[in-house]
């Protein structure tokens, strides 16, 4: 094979893998910015849903208290439902409590996003570091070496960030149980 082939096919392959590499990572970057946005989502409904809930079960509850300030005695009905008024809304907290937690899973979503994000950075960092040193007047034998250092570099970092990074996030010890998304 000529030294035109061989660095050409060296080039090919690395501006290959750089292609492949970013693509890749970039998806996943979209796909956890698209989990984060349907988590925050569905915690929202849920902390709208309870903090309205809760607003109910106190208003239905108000001129019942309402007659208790004034003195008046309550009937059997207004009791009982006065009663269970701290447990309805003790219900309604511990949903709004959990939907709080998904916070602490967009929390880990947004970081692989970032680590994702910044090993992209370091992946390209690395690719120019390298490719500084190939200078205009470089034999065919010294870029076909270079190319080979730089493509080495890239796949070990690109395995090094592909296994740091979990695939799911999970929330562990909820009052509902554990919940592991994705």
């Amino acid at each position: 094979m000529t030294r035109k082939k061989i660095l050409g096919s060296h080039v090919k392959r690395l501006l290959s893998g750089v292609s492949d590499h970013g693509r890749r990572h970039l998806n996943e970057v979209e796909t956890d910015l698209v989990q984060t946005t349907l988590l925050l989502e569905e915690a929202v409904e849920k902390l709208t849903s309870s903090f309205m809930a809760i607003h109910q079960a106190v208003d239905a509850r108000q001129q019942s208290i309402n007659r208790l300030l004034a003195g008046e005695a309550p009937s059997a009905e207004e009791s009982e439902k006065l009663t269970g008024m701290s447990g309805e809304i003790g219900l309604h907290v511990n949903t709004a409590i959990t939907s709080m937690q998904f916070q602490d899973m967009t929390s880990q979503l947004l970081d692989r996003t970032l680590r994702r994000v910044s090993g992209l950075r370091e992946f390209l960092t690395t690719l120019s570091e390298h490719g500084a040193d190939i200078a205009p007047d470089s034999h065919s034998e010294e870029i076909v070496e270079r190319l080979g250092k730089v493509s080495m570099a890239l796949a070990i970092q690109s395995l090094e960030l592909r296994s740091m990074l979990r695939k799911s996030v999970e929330q562990r010890h909820l009052e509902s149980g554990d919940v592991e998304l994705f």
